[in-house]
C-alpha cells in the first residue's frame, strides 16, 4: 500500500476524482485560502503527494500565478499570487486576430528565448478555436507584413538565464546576478529586476541595482548566471521606465547636450518621416536640407547615428561633438 495512502484517516475511502476535477478542487482550495502544503491538500483531496505535484505544476502550466514560499518551520506553502482572480475567457473580433498576426512577426528576434516558446503555444490556443478555414486566411494575413532584422541575436544559450529571469520578473523575486561588462571581469550584483526593455533586436534587464544603488540596465547577452534568491522586493509606485534612460538619445545616459545637425536634400526626406527625439524641433530650409535639433544624452549612440547619414549630413554643434565627428572619419580613413 503507498504510505500516503496508508495516513488516510482510517473509514474515509478514497475519493475518484478525474483530473479535470481534482485540478478544479486544488483551484478552489488555493483560491479559499493564503496558501496550502502539499500534505494538506493531498488530505483534502484524498490523493497521494505524488499527485498533488502533477497537480500543481499543471495548475501552474495552465497559466495560474502560482508561488512556492518556504516558511520559517520548514514546510513550504503554495497560494497564488495575491489578489489574483482567474481571468474569464476572452474573445477576439477577426480584426484584432489580425492586428495579433501582423505583431508575432516583428518579434522575429526572440527565436532561442522562452518567450517565444510562449508565443508558439499562444497561437496554438488561438488556432484551436478557430475553423481551419479562418487560421488559413490569418496565416495568409500574417505573410503580408514581414519583417527584415539585421544583427539579430542568438539568445539559444541564454534560454535557461531568461526563464529565471521571466520568473523573477512575474513574481519580484530579487536575485543574485553574475556579469561581465565588456573587457572587465564578472561582477556580482544583488538586483530588483522591474521589466525587460527590447532595443535594436536586444534584450536588456531593467531594475535597482543594491551595489550602486541606482536604477541600470543589464545587456542579457553579458548575463553569466542569475540566482533567485526567497526574497521579494516592490516595484515602486512613481517607476516609470524612462527612469532608465533619463534624456538619453538611446540607452547610455550621460552628460546631455544639444545637438544640431543639418541633413542634406538627398536624405532630409528620412529626418522628416521620423520622430528622432521627443523633444525635436526641425527647421526647412530653402535649399532642401533641413535642420535638427534635440538636446539629449549618449554621445556614441549619437555619432553612430549620424554616420549612418553619410555624407549627406553635417554636425553644426556643439562644437566637440562636431570635432568627435570629424575625428571618427579621419580614423576610419586610416584604418
Amino acid at each position: 500500500m503507498d504510505k500516503e495512502q496508508g495516513k488516510r484517516r482510517p473509514g474515509k475511502p478514497a475519493k475518484k476524482y478525474s483530473q479535470a476535477a481534482r485540478l478544479h478542487n486544488v483551484i478552489r482550495l488555493l483560491e479559499a485560502r493564503y496558501g496550502a502544503t502539499v500534505e494538506e491538500l493531498a488530505e483534502e483531496c484524498q490523493v497521494d503527494r505524488r499527485t498533488v505535484y502533477r497537480d500543481l505544476q499543471a495548475v501552474s502550466e495552465a497559466g495560474y500565478p502560482l508561488l512556492r514560499e518556504p516558511q520559517a518551520d520548514g514546510r513550504t506553502l503554495y497560494r497564488f499570487l495575491t489578489g489574483f482572480k482567474k481571468v474569464p475567457p476572452i474573445n477576439f473580433s477577426l480584426e484584432e486576430l489580425m492586428t495579433l498576426y501582423l505583431c508575432r512577426g516583428q518579434l522575429g528576434f526572440l527565436q532561442g528565448t522562452p518567450f517565444q516558446e510562449d508565443l508558439v503555444s499562444i497561437f496554438d490556443k488561438i488556432r484551436s478555436s478557430l475553423s481551419p478555414r479562418n487560421v488559413a486566411h490569418l496565416e495568409r494575413i500574417s505573410e503580408a507584413a514581414v519583417p527584415r532584422f539585421q544583427g539579430v541575436r542568438d539568445y539559444h544559450d541564454k534560454k535557461e538565464i531568461l526563464e529565471k529571469v521571466r520568473r523573477a520578473l512575474l513574481f519580484q523575486y530579487r536575485c543574485r546576478m553574475q556579469y561581465r561588462p565588456p573587457r572587465r571581469e564578472v561582477q556580482s550584483y544583488l538586483f530588483d529586476p522591474y521589466l525587460l526593455l527590447f532595443y535594436q533586436s536586444a534584450l536588456y534587464l531593467g531594475g535597482y541595482s543594491h551595489n550602486r544603488k541606482a536604477l541600470r540596465l543589464f545587456l542579457i547577452d553579458r548575463i553569466q548566471d542569475i540566482e533567485i534568491l526567497r526574497e521579494r522586493f516592490e516595484v515602486p509606485e512613481d517607476f516609470d521606465a524612462s527612469d532608465l534612460t533619463g534624456r538619453a538619445f538611446g540607452l547610455i545616459d550621460d552628460r546631455a547636450m544639444n545637438v544640431e545637425a543639418r541633413f542634406g536634400a538627398e536624405v532630409a526626406h528620412l529626418i522628416r518621416e521620423r520622430i528622432w527625439h521627443p523633444d525635436q524641433s526641425v527647421v526647412e530650409n530653402k535649399d532642401g536640407s533641413l535642420t535638427l535639433s534635440f538636446t539629449a544624452a549618449g554621445e556614441r549612440e549619437i555619432l553612430s547615428w549620424l554616420y549612418s547619414f553619410l555624407p549627406h549630413v553635417e554636425v553644426l554643434s556643439p562644437s566637440a561633438l562636431r570635432e568627435k565627428f570629424r575625428d571618427g572619419l579621419k580614423q576610419a580613413l586610416h584604418c
